[in-house]
C-alpha cells in the first residue's frame, strides 16, 4: 500500500512535522509513504532527514491569516494546480492521498477525486475545513472551526499526530548543553514559538525576569534580527535538536497557542501556557481545547499566570495527565482512519 502525502508550506515547520509524523503511523499500518511538496519549497526539514519528496503546485492562501483577495488568488490557481497533483498521483501510483492542511489538503483532496483515488484531508483553517469536508472524509485539527463537531460521518475530530519519541528525553543530556549562567537551584521556564521565534515570544522573557527567579530558556531562530535586543538578559539557544531534552528540564513552558509544541509538551506531562496571538494575531484557545490542563496569558499578565500555574501546579498536572495518553494515541488513530477509507474504497472496486 502506497500513501502520498501532500504538505502545504515550505517543508521546514510545523505542517512539515505533522505530515512526518503522521507517516511515521502510516507506516506501522503498512503504508509505503511519499511526499509531495510545492516546487518553491526548500523542504529542510526533509532534507535534514534524508527525505525526498515529489514537486508539484500547491498554492496557498494564508492560513488563518488569509484575506478575500488572497483566497480567490490562490482559488483561481486551484484547478491548474490540481490537475498536475492528479497527474502526479498517477505517475507515483498511489493507493491513497493524505492532504495536509491548507493548500495541501485541498488541492491534495482535489487531485485524488479527479485521479478517482480515496483520499483524506487533514484540516486546521476556515477554508480548507469548508472545502475539504464538502469533498471526502476529514480529520479536523483544534485550530479547524470544525474541531469537536460530529455533524457527519466522515468528519473526525482529532489532537494534532506528535512523535511519541518526543517523551523520551534525557534531563541529564539537557543540562550539559546548558550556558554556564544557568542555575540548577532555580526552576526553568521554557519559552518557544517554535522554530522560529516571532517578536512577542521574543519579548515575553524580559517581561517577566524581574518578578520570577528561573531560569529563562529561549528556544527558535528570531524571525527578526532586531528581536536579539530582547533577549540580552535571558539564556536563547536558538535552533536546538535536543527539544525533547527540554521537556524533561523544563518546569514549564510558555509557548505559543497554535498547538504542535503544546501537544508534545503535554505528552511529557509539562506544565504549559498558552501565549495568546503570537503569530500574527491568530488565537486558537488551546486552553478550550485542553480545560484544566493549559492554562492562556496575553504578555501583561504572563507573570500573574506563571504564578498561578505554580500554585495549582499539582492539580494541573493531575488534568495532564489525562491529556497526555490520549494525544500518544493520536498518530495511529489518524493513520487508522485513512487505513479504514483506503479498505472502504477498495471494497467497493470489488
Amino acid at each position: 500500500m502506497k500513501a502520498l502525502l501532500f504538505v502545504t508550506g515550505r517543508g521546514v515547520g510545523g505542517d512539515a512535522v505533522i505530515a512526518l509524523n503522521t507517516a511515521l503511523a502510516l507506516s506501522e499500518k503498512g503504508f509505503e509513504c511519499e511526499f509531495a511538496l510545492d516546487h518553491q519549497a526548500p523542504g529542510y526539514l526533509f532534507k535534514k532527514k534524508g527525505i525526498s519528496w515529489h514537486k508539484t503546485n500547491i498554492p496557498q492562501a494564508g492560513g488563518h491569516a488569509a484575506s478575500k483577495m488572497t483566497i480567490l488568488k490562490a482559488g483561481v490557481k486551484t484547478l491548474r494546480a490540481s490537475r498536475e497533483a492528479a497527474k502526479l498521483c498517477r505517475n507515483v501510483k498511489t493507493d491513497v492521498v493524505v492532504g495536509v492542511i491548507g493548500g495541501g489538503a485541498i488541492i491534495g483532496c482535489t487531485a485524488a477525486r479527479m485521479a478517482r483515488i480515496p483520499a483524506v484531508g487533514m484540516v486546521a483553517t476556515p477554508t480548507d475545513s469548508k472545502i475539504v469536508s464538502q469533498m471526502t472524509t476529514t480529520i479536523a485539527l483544534p485550530e479547524s472551526p470544525l474541531f469537536g463537531y460530529q455533524t457527519k460521518k466522515n468528519l473526525h475530530s482529532s489532537y494534532l499526530p506528535i512523535n511519541p519519541d518526543i517523551t523520551g528525553g534525557n534531563k541529564e543530556n539537557a543540562l550539559k548543553s546548558m550556558p554556564d549562567t544557568f542555575n540548577e537551584n532555580l526552576p526553568t521556564i521554557l519559552f518557544s514559538s517554535g522554530s522560529t521565534l516571532f517578536e512577542k515570544m521574543a519579548k515575553a522573557p524580559s517581561t517577566v525576569k524581574d518578578k520570577i527567579k528561573a531560569n529563562l530558556l529561549v528556544v527558535g531562530g528570531s524571525l527578526e534580527q532586531e528581536y536579539e535586543d530582547y533577549l540580552q538578559s535571558v539564556m536563547h539557544l536558538g535552533y536546538v535538536d535536543n527539544l525533547s531534552d527540554l521537556y524533561q528540564l523544563a518546569d514549564l513552558a510558555v509557548l505559543s497557542d497554535d498547538g504542535l509544541m503544546i501537544h508534545e509538551a503535554l505528552a511529557c506531562q509539562l506544565p504549559t501556557i498558552a501565549l495568546k496571538r503570537v503569530k500574527y494575531g491568530r488565537y486558537h484557545n488551546m486552553a478550550g481545547i485542553f480545560p484544566g490542563a493549559v492554562l492562556e496569558s496575553d504578555l501583561d499578565d504572563l507573570s500573574e499566570k506563571i504564578v498561578q500555574l505554580q500554585e495549582n501546579r499539582l492539580e494541573i498536572k493531575e488534568n495532564i495527565e489525562g491529556y497526555a495518553w490520549k494525544i500518544l494515541e493520536t498518530p495511529l488513530q489518524i493513520a487508522e482512519v485513512v487505513y479504514q477509507k483506503y479498505g472502504e474504497y477498495n471494497l467497493k472496486k470489488i
